[in-house]
């Protein structure tokens, strides 16, 4: 592992030592809705209105059966909430015929879904399977490119190759989430928290001020 990795590891584990998603669910069938739900919003929004749908919803099966207007009048306040309505029941039908009502364990079979994309398959990969990915949203990228293991132009694909090349593999996941959280909280895209950072001697953002 290379110096700079090291330091922005270790100084994140000191930060954030017992990272999570911030998102609610009990099982793969909450988490895959949830993690789709919050595409352009926050955790915390979508765990006030996925109550109410998994309330009304608790399984595939009931929402694959859900009426449209139903899904659209739940989830309205997260936004995008035609897409997310339609994605939600497609995906409910398609879990039921394809895969018996459980959500599959493969990223090729995840993107075969109705609105899962890379980030979304390697996000449930990660908490519902256990399984090492480095899922890349937002603030991942933006931490990412301001701390130097990415260059600004990177795509996310690239971005995630490289922080997998850098990071070791049994840290993927909960590097992942230091990184999301770390950005979402200190390293924001406006108006970031530098005064108290311990990383901004090698950021990029701070010193190009």
């Amino acid at each position: 592992m290379e110096q700079r990795t090291k330091v922005v590891l270790d100084y994140l584990e000191e930060l954030i030592p017992s990272p999570k998603c911030e998102l609610i669910f009990n099982n793969n069938y909450e988490l895959i809705c949830a993690v789709m739900l919050s595409a352009q919003t926050t955790d915390k929004r979508v765990n006030e209105i996925s109550k109410v749908l998994f309330s009304k919803y608790p399984d595939f099966f009931t929402l694959s059966l859900a009426n449209y207007n139903d899904i659209y009048n739940i989830i309205k306040p997260l936004g995008l909430a035609n897409h997310k309505a339609s994605n939600l029941i497609m995906l409910a039908k398609q879990i039921c015929q394809n895969y018996n009502g459980t959500v599959p364990d493969s990223f090729e079979e995840l993107c075969k879904l109705s609105g899962i994309g890379r980030k979304t398959a390697n996000v449930v990969l990660a908490l519902g399977f256990d399984v090492p990915t480095f899922p890349v949203d937002t603030h991942v990228n933006r931490v990412a490119k301001r701390l130097g293991f990415a260059k600004e132009d990177d795509d996310i694909l690239v971005v995630e190759e490289k922080l997998k090349r850098k990071i070791p593999k049994n840290k993927w996941i909960d590097s992942h989430h230091r990184f999301l959280l770390f950005g979402r909280y200190t390293c924001k895209s406006l108006n970031p928290i530098c005064q108290n950072c311990g990383l901004k001697s090698i950021c990029k953002y701070k010193n190009s001020k």
